[in-house]
Order: structure tokens, then sequence, then C-alpha cells
């Protein structure tokens, strides 16, 4: 990156300077152009003003002089002949009656042109006034071209380039450094980027790159943190299937234990079937994004009405009563999933109620309420409720057989429909948890 802005610098410095010339030539030789051509006709009016008061020798004279300052003079009669000129011989010198300076000066009284020759590579300068007895005076002048001008100027402007260029490198691997400097701090300092000496500038980019950063550390520690709970949450079950089947193989159990055993060995394998169900649910999950799943129009209420009779026996087994209250509502989403949430939103409040409790989900207006007269949530445990495998009572999950991802899966469900979850609780009165989902036509 550091070469290839000094690259970029020298090449725009380059262009710059070449331009530069460019530009200083022309505009030197329009001044240049025009300071002849004043000149000129100066001389030509003095010339006319003598030619006019007849001093013909005193005009002969002073063209002699302007032969040393090496400007031509010529006297055209009124048929474009050639009777004098101070540089050439008149006799070989054809008709000037065609000449754009001399057409000029007898139609307009005075008249001027530029020609350049190709063959010299020279430019001669025009400028003509008209005679009181119908003749014209000329002066000319012959300069060097633009281009040998450009080309006289070729060394001195390569000596200057050079030492531009070499100016503009020094300043360029400065400028470099100064640009690049907190960039490579930033690479060995992520860990406390605001102390990295920075330019203005840059203060969003470090700024998006810290919360990037932060971001990893934080998925990295949940990583490492889901990977210890899943192989906390499988040891647990594992460990009991293994046991029961040791004391079983080694004839270590009667009859009646064997049953038992049985049991206990059938109840640990279906906790870790629904464990690593909700395992890859939640994987699924987190991978899912609004648009990569079909949608349809759900009826919110419905999808209660339709959990509540899969979950009717659970309520009676713990002695909960459930009701559901509202009236239909029709929202955008994954009918599948939005009947996963509800089931885990109503499951988790069974489990989490006392007996003779009741459970009360609400529908209006595209809101979801779960209210329940359970255990409830203390202030400082409700922010991590949702958390992958975060008991609130782990001794109670462990005998209802939670898994402790099932509000996970929820705000899983949650975020991917842009919905929003809101909790209120309290100990040993009962918790509300809420899901305010778009309505079908802003979603």
């Amino acid at each position: 990156m550091k070469r290839n802005i000094n690259v970029y610098i020298m090449i725009i410095a380059a262009l710059a300077i070449l331009l530069t010339t460019t530009l200083c030539t022309y505009a030197y030789y329009r001044v240049f152009k025009q300071e002849v051509m004043t000149d000129l006709k100066v001389y030509t009016e003095l010339l006319a003003d003598a030619s006019f008061m007849g001093d013909e020798e005193a005009i002969k004279v002073y063209a002699k002089e302007l032969s040393k300052e090496h400007i031509r003079m010529t006297l055209i009669d009124e048929n474009g002949r050639v009777v004098f000129d101070n540089i050439a011989e008149v006799e070989v010198l054809d008709n000037h009656k065609d000449r754009i300076e001399i057409e000029k000066a007898i139609e307009h009284g005075s008249g001027s042109s530029v020609r350049k020759s190709n063959t010299i590579n020279k430019t001669n300068f025009y400028y003509a006034i008209r005679l009181s007895n119908g003749g014209v005076v000329r002066t000319a002048r012959e300069t060097s071209s633009i281009y040998n001008i450009f080309a006289s100027a070729i060394p001195i402007v390569g000596a200057i380039a050079f030492i531009l260029l070499v100016i503009c490198f020094i300043i360029s691997n400065f400028l470099t450094r100064s640009i690049l400097a907190p960039i490579k701090n930033m690479a060995y300092n992520m860990e406390q980027p605001e102390n990295i000496k920075t330019y203005k500038e840059l203060e969003p980019v470090i700024s998006h790159i810290k919360e990037q950063h932060q971001n990893i550390l934080r998925n990295a520690n949940m990583r490492q943190e889901f990977t210890a709970n899943i192989s906390h949450e499988l040891k647990t079950p594992l460990t009991s299937v293994s046991g029961y089947a040791e004391l079983i193989e080694n004839g270590m159990a009667d009859e009646k234990d064997t049953r038992k055993f049985a049991g206990e060995i059938h109840k640990n394998a279906n906790r870790l079937l629904t464990l690593i169900n909700d395992i890859l649910r939640l994987s699924e999950l987190d991978t899912t994004e609004y648009g990569e799943f079909v949608t349809e129009e759900v009826d919110l209420y419905e999808s209660v009405l339709n959990c509540i009779a899969m979950l009717e026996p659970s309520a009676e087994k713990h002695n909960v009563i459930l009701k559901a209250t509202g009236k239909s509502t029709i929202i955008n989403a994954n009918k599948d999933m939005i009947e996963e949430l509800v089931y885990n939103l109503c499951d988790n409040a069974i489990h989490y109620n006392n007996p003779g409790g009741y459970v009360s989900i609400h529908v209006e207006d595209n809101v979801l309420t779960v209210k329940d007269t359970g255990i409830g949530i203390s202030k400082e445990n409700q922010s991590r409720v949702f958390e992958r495998f975060y008991r609130v009572d782990k001794s109670r999950s462990k005998k209802t057989g939670g898994t402790g991802l099932g509000l996970a899966i929820v705000k899983h469900i949650v975020e991917i429909h842009g919905a929003k979850l809101y909790i209120e609780s309290e100990p040993d009165v009962g918790t509300t948890i809420t899901v305010e989902f778009q309505s079908a036509e802003t979603f």
C-alpha cells in the first residue's frame, strides 16, 4: 500500500509539473506575441508618419536601423508591387497584394497576421498600415516558434522537474508514513485502539474496527461459553445413562431395579435428543436472516389456539390453567417459527409456574403477551434469561427436563422477524413477556 501511494503521488506530481510547464510556456508565448505585435505597430506607425511627410530618405535611414534590430520593413505600392525592402532584394520578391496583412491594410487602414514557416520552424509577425498615396508600409519580425521555445526550455525545465520530483518523493514518503502509522499501530494495539494517535478522518474507521473487534471477541467468548455449556449439558445425562447401563451390564441390578434404570436411561436419552434438537435448531436460526425462509400471512391468534391445544396435557400435569384472550391479528411471518415461538413461551410459563397457577396468552394489534403466575425473575436476571443455557432456577430445570435453550430460540425468531421483545417480572409474583410484531402491510 505504501508503495502504491508513493507511486500515485509521484505520477500526479509529474503530470502537474508537465501541465504547469506547458501552460506557462503557452501563456508566455501569448504575452510574447502580443508584445512583438505592439512593437511592430509602433514601428509601422512611425514609418507611416515619415512616409506621409514625404521624407523617403529618412525612411531608408530608419529602415536600415530597423534591420539591425532584425525588423524587416517593406514599402508596397497601390498595385501590390514591392518598391522597397530593407532586407530582401526587391527584384526577387513577388506581388504582395494577396498577403493577408496587406489586404486588411488596404481595406481597413491597418492589418496584421502571423505566419509559420514549416521549413525553418520559425514564426513571422507582420503589421501593415495604408499610406495616403494608396501604398502600404509593412514591418515584420521573425521569431522562434512556440515549439522551439518549449524545446529550448527543456533542459531547465528538466532540472527543475527533477528537483521537484525529489522533493515530492521525500514529502510523499513522509505523508505516507503519517497516513499509515495509525493503521500500523492499530494492528498491534487492537485491545486499546482508543490510545492510538490518529487524525480526524480515520476516527470513524477506527471506531468501526473497534466495534468489529469487540463483536468478534464477544462472539468468540459466546462460542467458548456455548461449547462449555454444551459439554456440561451433554455430560450429565450421558453420565447417568452410562452409570445405569453399567449396573445392568454387570448384573448388579435385580429385575425391579433394571426396570427403574431402564426408565432413567430412557428419560435421559430423551433429554439428550431434545437438547441436540434445540442446539441444531438454534444453530440453524443463527445463520438465518429474513428473506431466507418462506413467509406468509399468519393469524397470530390462531397460532396461539393451536399451541394451547398441544400444551393442554402438560398444563394439566403441572396443575396450571391455560387461557387465551384477544382477537385475530394478521402478521407476515413464517408460520412454523411463530408456532415454535408461542409454544416455547407457553411451555416455559407452564414449567416455571406454581401448582394452581395460570398462564394467560393475549393477542391484539400484532402484539402477543404471555403472562404467568410463576416463580418470577429478579431484576438482575431479567437481562440474561434469553441467553443460551441460562436458568433462573437450575434445580427446577433439571426436574422439568428443560434444556435452557427455549427462550434463546424465542429471541432469535423475534430478531429475524424484525419484532420487539419485552419482559416484566417480579419474584414470587410472575412474569409477563411481550412480543410486538409488525403488521403484514408494513413488514
